[in-house]
C-alpha cells in the first residue's frame, strides 16, 4: 500500500483533532508542525516537529526533502504570515494545499463590540481616560500596550509574559482554555474589568469571555481578522478530512501521468 505523506501546520485545538483523525488511516505518513511559541504545547498524539522552517524557501524546500504530497494550513485565524508562506511554498513546489478557516465570531445582540484593524489600534481605541482592561491576545501582542499605561491590565497568557510590560498597574494571569462562560463572568467581575481586548479567534474554547462580557454590558474591543491566501478550505474538522478523503482518492489514484509524476 502506497504511504501518502501529509504536513499539517498546527497550534490550535482543531489541528490536533484533524491530526489524530488522519493518524488512524493506514495509507497515510503525517507530521504535525507547531511554530514552538507556546513553551509547554499540549501534547499532540502524533509524530510532531517544533519551530519555523526559515520562512516560504524553508517550508518549501522541506515539503521536497521530506516528499510531502499534501500540505494543510490548520494554524491560527491570526497567523497571517505562516499561511502566507505555506501559499507561497505550496505554488513554488506544486504541493497541494488545503486550509482550516475556522469561523469567527458575530456580534450578538446586546453586545457592545469596538471593531478596530491591529493591536496598535485597540491600545488606541482604549481611550485617555483610565480603564481596567482585560488582555486575551496572547503574550506575543501585548507590550504595545505600554503606550497607554493609564490603564489597569489584566493579562492572561498560556506562558509567562517576558520581560513584564513597563506600566504601573498590570497584573499576570497563567491559564490554557477552554474557559467556561461562568468563570469568565466571575473573573471579570473579580477584577472589575471594563473592557475586554481580544482577537476574533472563533471558536467555542475562548468564546466564554464574549459572551461573558455580552451578559455583563462589558464592551469588547475586538481586532478584527487578517486577510488570508485564498485557498481551498473547510471550516471543520470533518469537513477538512473529507476533503483530505476525496484529495487521496482522486490525486494519488490516478494514474501516475495525470498527476505530473
Amino acid at each position: 500500500m502506497m504511504t501518502h505523506r501529509i504536513l499539517i501546520l498546527g497550534g490550535t485545538t482543531e489541528a490536533r483533532q484533524l491530526a489524530r483523525k488522519l493518524a488512524a488511516r493506514t495509507d497515510v505518513s503525517l507530521t504535525l508542525s507547531l511554530a514552538g511559541r507556546t513553551e509547554n504545547p499540549v501534547a499532540q498524539g502524533v509524530p510532531t516537529r517544533v519551530g519555523g522552517f526559515g520562512g516560504a524557501d524553508g517550508l518549501a524546500a522541506y515539503l521536497r526533502e521530506t516528499d510531502v504530497g499534501l500540505l494543510i494550513d490548520a494554524t491560527h485565524p491570526y497567523a497571517a504570515k505562516i499561511s502566507a508562506n505555506a501559499a507561497e511554498a505550496a505554488g513554488n513546489t506544486g504541493v497541494p494545499l488545503v486550509a482550516l478557516r475556522r469561523p469567527g465570531w458575530e456580534p450578538a445582540e446586546g453586545g457592545r463590540w469596538t471593531l478596530v484593524d491591529s493591536v496598535s489600534s485597540a491600545v488606541t481605541a482604549l481611550g485617555a481616560v483610565s480603564r481596567r482592561a482585560l488582555l486575551a491576545l496572547g503574550r506575543q501582542e501585548v507590550a504595545a500596550f505600554e503606550a497607554a499605561p493609564q490603564h489597569h491590565y489584566l493579562i492572561r497568557s498560556v506562558d509567562p509574559v517576558e520581560p513584564r510590560l513597563a506600566v504601573p498597574d498590570a497584573t499576570y494571569l497563567l491559564a490554557r482554555g477552554p474557559f467556561r462562560e461562568a468563570d469568565e463572568r466571575a473573573l471579570l467581575l473579580e477584577h472589575c474589568i471594563d473592557v475586554v481586548v481580544s482577537k476574533n479567534s472563533g471558536g467555542e474554547a475562548t468564546y466564554g469571555k464574549i459572551a461573558a462580557a455580552r451578559a455583563l454590558g462589558i464592551e469588547v474591543v475586538m481586532i478584527r481578522r487578517p486577510a488570508l491566501p485564498d485557498v481551498p478550505s473547510a471550516e471543520t474538522v470533518e469537513a477538512l478530512a473529507a476533503m483530505v478523503d476525496h484529495f487521496l482518492v482522486s490525486h494519488f489514484l490516478a494514474p501516475a501521468a495525470e498527476r505530473g509524476v
